[in-house]
């Protein structure tokens, strides 16, 4: 038997995270939150038994590391709702309000220079967990990369992080070696020797951390790791590229104060349908960046 299910109700539903299926009237995908895509075996299990039990049987992955179990039939919405709570899951994701953090897999990928899945863990329990109840413009995305690989496109979310590593060059200890290890591991190639010592342009350098411990001298053995953090960014039909605040943040509170803020500025300057990389173009990000770093 198919249901007639209102269009309030269609959008009631997303609101949990159920999304129509377009080919049917009572048909919805349910999006099950994940941990930046990490779930347990006994969740894995759960999810399967659910899928077989209130959907098609199949299960897809969304780009932002959720997972949505397919053919939900319109009366097996609660149901389901309460099967997976009672396996401590949860459906979601949708909506004008923050949406569930990922991040990638930095803190094992051998270039990872932040422990992506502890921040992004904290920042999910403070911004999506925490903050479910409160209102934004539109949606507002975060994403954590642990190093300028960006393979998690945090400059392309609302607000985005990438780990850094800062080098600091000792030019007493660099011996102008005619084959100079920093600049030949420099993957960006902005390190070079020049008058018989090496020089790391500060601007171009992109902090990847490569060049470490590669001078055998220890003219570039120091660092100083942190964050650094795009706010503005967004993809989709019209594509805008974060940009970055001028501070370097060195903690994680550092970060977790600067992302609230941001959130906060967005729900009490943003205008209602405007992302907030509008936001930030329509007050200026120089004006916007005062406000979150003052």
């Amino acid at each position: 038997m198919e249901y007639t299910v209102s269009p309030e109700e269609i959008r009631r539903v997303k609101g949990m995270g159920f999304l129509q299926d377009k080919r049917y009237p009572d048909v919805f995908n349910a999006r099950v939150i994940t941990r930046n895509g990490k779930i347990t075996a006994a969740q894995h299990r759960a999810i399967a038994e659910a899928c077989e039990r209130f959907g098609s049987g199949e299960v897809t992955m969304t780009v932002r590391l959720t997972l949505e179990i397919q053919g939900v039939k319109y009366e097996n919405i609660q149901p389901l709702i309460d099967f997976l709570a009672e396996r401590g899951l949860s459906t979601g994701g949708t909506g004008k309000r923050v949406r569930p953090v990922v991040s990638c897999k930095g803190t094992t990928c051998q270039y990872g220079l932040i422990d992506t899945f502890a921040l992004s863990e904290k920042m999910h329990k403070r911004f999506y967990e925490e903050m479910r109840g409160v209102a934004l413009p539109h949606k507002f995305k975060i994403a954590v990369g642990g190093c300028p690989n960006n393979c998690v496109k945090p400059d392309l979310n609302d607000l985005g992080v990438i780990g850094q590593r800062i080098p600091t060059v000792y030019l007493d200890k660099c011996r102008g070696c005619k084959k100079c290890r920093v600049e030949s591991a420099c993957p960006v190639k902005v390190a070079h020797v020049e008058n018989g010592k090496v020089v790391i342009d500060p601007e171009a350098c992109n902090h990847c951390g490569r060049c470490r411990t590669q001078c055998p001298f220890g003219a570039v053995a120091d660092y100083t790791d942190g964050y650094k953090v795009y706010i503005g960014g967004r993809w989709g039909k019209r594509v805008a590229q974060g940009r970055a605040l001028s501070k370097i943040f060195t903690s994680e509170e550092e970060v977790m104060a600067v992302t609230e803020k941001a959130i906060e500025l967005f729900r009490t300057q943003g205008i209602d349908g405007e992302r907030f990389a509008d936001t930030v173009a329509r007050l200026g990000f120089e004006n916007v960046e005062k406000m979150l770093i003052s």
